[in-house]
C-alpha cells in the first residue's frame, strides 16, 4: 500500500472511528476501493455508569478519580477529585453498602487519623485527609477525599446506603 493511500485511509478511519463507526473500505486518493481484510468486529467496552435505580448512592470513578452522591439521576453533591488505592492496595469495585461510621476514627493498622470515616467494604472506607487527594502513590484501599468533601458525605451519607465503585485507577 502507497503512503498516500495509508494516509487517506488513517485520517477516514480516525474521522469515521470518531463519530462511532467503523471502515469496510479502503478508498484510494484516486477513488477506487479495495476490500478491507476481513477481522472479527471490534468489541466496544460497555460504559459502566453508576446505578440510578438504588436511590441515594455513592458512586466512585476509579478510573478518573472522582466520586459523588447521587439520588436516582440528580447528583445532590459532587463529583470530587479523590485518592483511591495504590499498587498492591486497589480498591475493590463493586456493588457495596455503607455498614459502619465513625466520625473521628483511627486506623490501628496504620495508626493515622481517618476522620468522617464510612466503611462499604472491609477495612475500605471513605475518609477526610490532611495531604493532598493528588499526592502520589494512592491509600492503602480507602477513598481519600478532602475534609469538606469527606464531611458532605458524612451529613449525606447513611448506614446502609450503597457504594458503586467501578474503573480501574491507572497503575494498579
Amino acid at each position: 500500500m502507497t503512503t498516500q493511500r495509508s494516509t487517506v485511509r488513517t485520517r477516514l478511519g480516525v474521522v469515521l472511528a470518531a463519530a462511532g463507526m467503523t471502515v469496510p473500505l479502503v478508498v484510494a486518493t484516486g477513488g477506487a476501493a479495495d476490500a478491507a481484510p476481513a477481522k472479527a468486529p471490534a468489541k466496544t467496552p460497555a460504559k459502566v455508569t453508576c446505578p440510578t435505580n438504588k436511590g441515594r448512592i455513592a458512586c466512585v470513578d476509579l478510573t478518573r478519580q472522582v466520586s459523588w452522591i447521587q439520588n436516582g439521576k440528580k447528583v445532590t453533591y459532587g463529583p470530587v477529585h479523590i485518592r483511591s488505592g495504590r499498587k498492591g492496595f486497589a480498591t475493590r469495585t463493586g456493588l457495596k453498602r455503607v455498614y459502619w461510621r465513625d466520625k473521628n476514627h483511627r486506623s490501628s493498622i496504620y495508626n493515622v487519623s481517618m476522620p468522617y470515616s464510612q466503611f462499604f467494604d472491609g477495612g475500605q472506607a471513605f475518609h477526610a485527609i490532611s495531604g493532598s487527594v493528588y499526592s502520589p502513590p494512592g491509600s492503602h484501599g480507602c477513598v481519600n477525599m478532602r475534609t469538606k468533601d469527606a464531611q458532605a458525605y458524612w451529613k449525606q451519607l447513611r448506614q446502609g446506603d450503597p457504594v458503586f465503585v467501578y474503573g480501574r485507577k491507572p497503575g494498579t
